[in-house]
């Protein structure tokens, strides 16, 4: 775990002060941004996200995919979590603390969009960081490789229908085309040319060069997820200022949602009697977000402004510190569960 990664949380709280104070001293700059817009996408955090998601769509092997069939259990157990639990229970929390709990406190236009915000990253489960929180826990390598690209491969097709639905129930307004153009442009073309990199690099059979490719371009991702923060914040800085309280609430239900789909995804792994290098990093692809992809999605529906984005950026915030307890919790009860190796 690099330096980045390892203290995530103080990069990105660095970089919400920054870009508040930013935001506020030079406002025209901002709103400059804010305007280059093609197809309602913003063309700077469109690069800043291809710059995220790229590196680690290279990571993903999909012709891994051929061992599914060896230990079905884990794959079975992380596609329910991720595509059948993990998306309504968010939209439900978002619905209940908003709606309901915060509803003296948001005003109802602000509470839709702080749903909606939740809503993407509950349709968004995790991509590449999973393999960070499968190294911290000595899940298996390979295994974890086949969950994220059967968890990739679903998202493709999964991640529009689903979101349109959750946030059409939740009464807001679904600009399909929108939602598609952002599954296109920030799933699909990094996937393929992710895949069509890797495929150039191992044409050898020299990990050497994929290796060594992935050391140069993987500190980029975090370049990439830091600068967005800035412009994010940069874009709400009056709001923040105005609002710092609605942060909180925000982070509240993320929380709940966080360790509750943990607890659901890490006592099925002990029932199913999976082993642990299997149950960890299965527990944890449910339980982190690919908060790259909703804080993208959440630009292109509803603005770089908006509530929806600020509650991505917020669930950024939230997941590194909780990752790394979960993390812990996970190795601390490495007796619970088989010590076999996967085959």
């Amino acid at each position: 775990m690099g330096l980045f990664e390892r203290y995530l949380t103080l990069w990105v709280g660095l970089c919400i002060i920054a870009g508040v104070l930013l935001g506020n001293l030079y406002p025209a700059l901002f709103a400059f941004i804010a305007g280059l817009e093609l197809a309602h996408v913003n063309l700077v955090v469109a690069v800043l996200i291809w710059v995220m998601i790229y590196p680690m769509m290279v990571q993903i092997d999909f012709f891994a995919i051929k061992d599914i069939g060896k230990k079905p259990q884990g794959i079975l157990l992380t596609v329910i979590v991720n595509w059948l639990i993990k998306p309504f229970s968010m939209a439900f929390l978002g619905w209940l603390f908003f709606k309901v709990i915060f509803a003296g406190w948001v005003n109802p236009e602000t509470a839709e969009q702080y749903i909606a915000g939740m809503i993407l990253l509950g349709v968004a489960p995790c991509t590449a960081m999973v393999f960070v929180w499968s190294q911290l826990t000595k899940g298996d390598p390979n295994y974890t490789l086949v969950q994220v690209s059967v968890n990739d491969i679903i998202m493709v097709f999964a991640f529009a229908p689903i979101a349109a639905f959750l946030l059409g129930i939740s009464e807001i307004h679904v600009p399909w085309e929108t939602l598609l153009l952002s599954v296109v442009l920030y799933v699909l073309f990094p996937l393929i040319l992710g895949v069509l990199t890797r495929k150039r690099l191992e044409r050898k059979n020299d990990d050497h060069k994929l290796i060594a490719f992935l050391e140069k371009v993987k500190p980029w991702s975090v370049v990439g997820l830091l600068s967005t923060v800035i412009l994010l914040f940069g874009f709400q800085a009056e709001k923040i200022i105005a609002q710092p309280q609605d942060i909180m609430l925000i982070a509240i239900p993320l929380l709940i949602q966080t360790y509750g789909i943990f607890i659901i995804a890490y006592l099925a792994a002990k029932a199913m009697k999976l082993a642990h290098n299997i149950a960890g990093p299965a527990s944890l692809i449910g339980t982190s977000n690919f908060f790259e992809l909703a804080v993208a999605v959440a630009i292109s529906l509803f603005g770089l402004h908006s509530g929806a984005a600020l509650a991505t950026v917020v669930g950024v915030l939230v997941e590194v510190p909780v990752m790394l307890s979960l993390v812990a919790i996970v190795n601390n009860t490495r007796h619970w569960f088989a010590e076999k190796p996967a085959d």
